[in-house]
């Protein structure tokens, strides 16, 4: 019994794992075409963008390769630019862009452009700095623009910022004031590609807030479950099966509440950015989580008149958490998908996987216990008429 639940304590763990090291997944493994090579890139943290560059400090020289992920159509143009001001707040103001439309022949239009402020629109012209071989490309649903521009000698840090927006025709329109859009922009070392400010902070927070979340609510809470209904069957792994079921859903309820927390800053962070659907359920399992910590307070004895209320009341809140739980893990996916869509298929079939497999083993425990349970109901019955059969009853 003890091999069989720390082997599947092993399993749970690696697949675990795999939610967290999908993050892992960095623009170092993306290879280029026409054995283009970069010394530095950094994977941006809005909008699925990359950035790959090659940087003379000495000369100035930055060769570029700025990617764009999530271009399924010819709807969308995308722009890469650096703020002239070095100024992170004020970003928009004096950028100087590159910018590129798709186009139904394959290669995308690109073009320099420069920004004067808020409102303006992406009009062709000169940038301030010196550029050169610019030209773009569209393959696999990701727009590549490459340049190279002259910045002024001794520059070693920038504010960049990059966005992407609707086309109506050929019409370049205002794009999107989401989360994912205000915070594509952040202060860039080029020499150590370092990066701070902007979508970066926010960017952390968000993913620290759904990997504390799908960890307490999506992960430790079923399994919790699963102890509880499955391993105290077994009349050897009582009281240990209690423990065990506590200390796995009251951590589950300490990392769920940090991960609610995170949730109503980023809320308070994100003005004009609304969930209201995973908002609201996010609270309903603050609710329910909060009353089933002080269930475990007011739990009778075993004995107590009260018990098979206190039951049913646990096991309805128990299982209600852990639908609402699931149901909201994947509203987040949906919230995910408008700022990073590329990376949000592998968190989500991650977690697809992670529950899969606590229903398969699920499955097999209820398969399991049923028929020890059988078994030793049919042992118990044929002891019963031994011994009656032994005082003259048969």
């Amino acid at each position: 019994m003890a091999g069989m639940f720390f082997r599947l304590v092993l399993a749970l763990s690696l697949l675990s794992s795999l939610l967290l090291t999908c993050s892992a997944q960095t623009c170092n493994s993306f290879s280029f075409s026409g054995n283009r090579v970069f010394s530095t890139c950094r994977d941006l943290p809005q909008l699925s963008s990359y950035l790959h560059w090659t940087y003379d400090r000495v000369t100035g020289k930055l060769d570029l390769a700025y990617r764009h992920g999530g271009i399924t159509a010819n709807d969308k143009w995308v722009a890469w630019a650096i703020n002239s001001d070095n100024n992170l707040e004020q970003s928009m103001i004096n950028a100087q862009g590159l910018v590129a439309i798709p186009q139904s022949s394959g290669t995308p239009r690109v073009y320099t452009s420069p920004i004067s402020g808020y409102g303006t629109s992406l009009a062709e012209g000169t940038i301030s700095y010196n550029s050169s071989g610019l030209s773009a490309t569209h393959q696999n649903n990701e727009i590549i623009i490459f340049a190279t521009l002259m910045l002024p000698t001794g520059t070693t840090t920038l504010v960049h910022l990059w966005q992407e927006g609707p086309l109506s025709g050929t019409t370049l329109e205002a794009h999107q004031m989401g989360s994912a859009n205000t915070n594509a922009k952040e202060t860039l070392d080029l020499v150590s590609g370092s990066a701070a400010g902007g979508g970066n902070s926010i960017g952390r927070r968000r993913n620290v807030h759904g990997v504390l979340n799908a960890l307490s609510w999506g992960i430790l809470m079923p399994i919790g479950a699963i102890i509880a209904r499955y391993l105290k069957v077994f009349k050897s792994a009582d009281p240990a099966w209690f423990y065990l079921h506590v200390i796995c859903q009251t951590s589950a309820y300490i990392i769920g509440v940090a991960g609610w927390g995170t949730g109503l800053k980023l809320g308070s962070d994100s003005v004009g950015v609304e969930y209201k659907t995973h908002r609201t359920l996010g609270i309903i399992l603050f609710c329910l989580g909060t009353l089933q910590v002080f269930a475990l307070l007011l739990r009778p004895n075993k004995d107590h008149k009260f018990r098979f209320y206190w039951n049913v009341y646990h096991h309805f809140l128990g299982y209600s958490t852990i639908i609402i739980s699931i149901v909201n893990i994947f509203q987040g996916f949906d919230a995910l998908e408008n700022s990073v869509q590329d990376r949000y298929n592998d968190y989500k079939n991650a977690y697809i996987g992670i529950i899969a497999a606590l229903g398969g083993i699920a499955a097999l425990l209820e398969i399991s216990t049923w028929i020890i349970v059988m078994k030793r109901r049919s042992r118990e019955n044929k002891t019963a008429h031994g011994v009656n059969g032994a005082n003259g009853y048969l």
